[in-house]
Parts: structure tokens; sequence; C-alpha cells
């Protein structure tokens, strides 16, 4: 990616080396209604778990708990240029959805982006690193161990559109929130058995990659931001994080009925899509999946 040089988000907090302390009584990983990238699948979490965990509280009441520490912020250069990156991937995805909620006659709030280590509190409760990046409704704000990036390299996509990619997918959910699309869904899900209830979260997913595929597509098009290969770095991370490879990884049997991201080959399909196209109206997953919300 051509990112370096081009002009950066205010809405970045950095809080690495800070301790997030847990909350006397909250569950590791109970974090309301947490966007989770579905890492918990490699350590042999139970999906269903984390489902029931989403579905328990997610009003953004959490309890608010001090940090401390050492001072926040990168510690080296590596730290710094990640900061940096980051910095400059959420700024691009604001100008695409500024541009996008212009055009509708609308005005786009954007996300925080909160960059931490090892832990760290939310609106929607406190979650390791283990959880994945994640975006939380109840403070809307997108939180990030950049670790995860190493992550995602050992698990087969590495480079920095890998990376960027899943920043556009937790940006995709933050569009989800303004919409009215979460609160929809979580009222459906309340109502329905898990089954039904992980089918529905697979659709959520599944639109968050085909928003970040628009954004894709904008900052190709209008921006010039990608290089040779980096579509390739995108569809390669879309597929490493598919349910079903993930359970086959972590020597579980393939599940279907318990996904709840989808699997590799439907979140390239609609990763692809929104790049394909460049328009939000073509990531109605509930649409075509015969889904009233």
């Amino acid at each position: 990616m051509k990112w370096r040089g081009r002009q950066r988000s205010t809405n970045v907090e950095d809080r690495r080396g800070q301790r997030s302390a847990r909350p006397a009584g909250l569950k590791l990983g109970g974090v309301g209604l947490l966007i989770v990238v579905g890492v918990v699948l490699l350590g042999g979490g139970d999906l269903n778990q984390v489902l029931s965990l989403l579905l328990a509280a997610g009003d953004g009441s959490g309890p608010a708990v001090s940090q401390s520490g050492a001072a926040p912020g990168p510690a080296n250069a590596a730290d710094q240029e990640v900061s940096e990156f980051v910095s400059v991937v959420l700024r691009d995805t604001e100008t695409t959805w500024q541009n996008a909620f212009a055009r509708a006659g609308s005005q786009y709030v954007e996300p925080r982006l909160v960059l931490f280590s090892d832990a760290v509190n939310s609106a929607c409760g406190y979650a390791s690193s283990a959880t994945g990046p994640f975006y939380c409704p109840g403070d809307t704000k997108i939180y990030l161990d950049t670790g995860f990036f190493r992550e995602l390299e050992r698990m087969g996509a590495p480079g920095d559109f890998a990376q960027a990619y899943v920043i556009a997918h937790e940006v995709g959910h933050h569009i989800q929130n303004l919409s009215g699309t979460l609160s929809k869904v979580r009222r459906l899900q309340q109502r329905a058995g898990s089954q039904q209830a992980n089918a529905l979260q697979v659709l959520v997913e599944l639109q968050a990659d085909c928003l970040a595929g628009v954004w894709a597509n904008q900052a190709e098009t209008q921006r010039d931001l990608l290089e040779t290969g980096d579509i390739e770095e995108g569809l390669q991370a879309a597929a490493a994080i598919g349910d079903d490879r993930l359970q086959r990884n972590a020597g579980r049997r393939v599940q279907p009925e318990s996904f709840t991201h989808g699997s590799s080959a439907q979140r390239v399909a609609w990763f692809r899509r929104g790049m394909d196209t460049g328009r939000v109206d073509a990531c109605d997953t509930f649409a075509e999946a015969n889904v009233l919300i």
C-alpha cells in the first residue's frame, strides 16, 4: 500500500503500555455486543459461548474501570510505524464514508480507534487480546491490539493490505451501527434459537466484509492507495479468518451451524463483491438470504 506520507486520522487513541484492571465479577470476554474476528477458535474457544456473551448485555453500560501503569503510546520505531499506518488507513476510511454519507444527504459520525496491548476496558466491558479486534456500539469505538497483525500473518495472511482489511471490516460494523442494522439484528437474535442467531451474525459479518470491499474500491479508484498484490492480500485475509478454516486449524470438526463469521469462501465472495462494485447497496446480505430486518 502507498500509505506513507498520507493524511492521518485524529481519531486514534493509543493505550498501549497501559494496564487494564479486570472488573470484579465480569467474565473474561463478557463484552456485550462485540463484533469479533473469531480468534477464540484458535484457542479452542466455544462459539456458542461467545455468542451467548454477545447477546447477554450489549447495551454499552458496562462498568468503567480506571487504567494505570506505564505511559501510553508507541515504545519504539516499529510501534510508531504501526500507529501511523493504522491512522492513515482509518483516515482513508473516513474519506470514503464521509463522501458516501454526504451523497445520501447525511453526515458521517467518525468512530474512534483504540490501540491497546494485552487487555482493554470498553463501554462493552473488559476484553483480552484473545478476543481479536472488535467494535463496541456502546462507545462507537474500534479496539485493536496490533499484535493481531502478527497472528494474521501466522494464519497465512501477511501484508499491509491484509491489516487494512481488518480495520476496514471493523469500520464496516460502525456503518452498520449508524444505520441501525446492529440493533435490528440484535433484537432478532434475542428471539431466535442458537443456530438462527449464529446465521444472523454471519450475515452481519459478511456485510461488514462487503463494506470493507467498498472502501477498498474507493481507495484504489479514487485515491490510488493500493499497489500490485494488495487485492490478493485482502482476499487471503478474508479467507484466513473464515470459520471453517479456523475450526480446521484448531483441530476441530467443521460445524457450519456454529459459524458466526462465515466460511472462507463466503468472506472472500462478499469482500470481492464490495471491491468489484464499490456500491453499498450491493452489500445487502440480509436481502440475499431473504431475511427481513
